[in-house]
């Protein structure tokens, strides 16, 4: 019996080969060309660990280390300049105390008093709802700019003396921003948990914060999702004063 008919003629046979030596030859072909493209581009060095190609999280935190040695280096000048000027400028006793005073008021001296902290927090990974709330989304189970806001407008609300966010003092022309959940304040940059202390009547501070309609609404989401909320009150607490830029660059008078 022949076995013509159990398998494809012969022509067409060849013309499948064809084209699938075809395909092999341009597959090598380009492998070729991008393994000489990858040796020209790396000249000899590890393109997967080039400098230039660190992550762009690897740059902001060494940023954030730069500025905080320049932030310290600023305070240390300022101190001197300021040891200058009241050695030197002739004033009044009643001229230095209102000039303490003003001071004071513009958060670049430290103070000490009666404290509280504000600890706020992302919720624990893979929160779900308590009975009763809806399930969350992403952005109900972590810290946005407008809680941070909210807590430091209650306590300045409250007669805070003065605030510290983290580790830097707040002053008039502060603003805290996030960006996703990360903070940056005054050219540093800061994961949760976020801490806000301030100095001032504990009782008062408290009130204003019990009092925010804003964080009346933020502890609906420290209900429902676990989202972080702590007090912790200090009989004595040190703020510093803030040492950075005061000068305003790109303010204009009000007509």
């Amino acid at each position: 019996m022949s076995n013509s008919a159990d398998s494809p003629p012969g022509p067409v046979r060849r013309s499948i080969g064809r084209p699938v030596r075809l395909l092999t030859a341009a597959v090598f072909a380009l492998a070729g060309l991008i393994f000489v493209t990858s040796f020209n581009t790396a000249k000899g060095t590890n393109i997967r660990t080039d400098a230039s190609l660190l992550k762009l999280s690897d740059l902001i935190h060494e940023r954030d280390r730069k500025n905080a040695e320049l932030g310290e280096s600023t305070a240390v000048v300022r101190q001197d300049i300021d040891a200058l000027v009241r050695r030197d400028d002739g004033s009044t006793a009643a001229e230095d105390a209102k000039l303490r005073a003003l001071e004071n008021a513009a958060g670049t001296k430290k103070i000490t008093g009666q404290a509280l902290t504000v600890t706020l927090d992302d919720a624990p990974q893979n929160a779900t709802a308590n009975p009763g709330y809806p399930e969350p989304q992403p952005n109900d189970l972590v810290i946005h700019q407008q809680d941070l806001q909210a807590v430091v407008n209650a306590l300045w609300q409250g007669g805070a003396q003065g605030i510290r966010v983290m580790d830097q003092r707040l002053i008039s022309t502060s603003a805290v921003r996030c960006v996703g959940n990360t903070l940056i304040l005054q050219g540093r940059v800061y994961s949760p948990p976020y801490k806000i202390t301030a100095v001032g009547d504990r009782g008062k501070l408290r009130q204003a914060l019990t009092d925010s309609p804003a964080i009346q609404n933020y502890q609906l989401y420290v209900k429902a999702y676990g989202l972080g909320w702590k007090i912790d009150e200090h009989g004595k607490e040190t703020l510093p004063g803030y040492s950075g830029a005061v000068e305003l660059h790109n303010a204009k008078p009000v007509e």
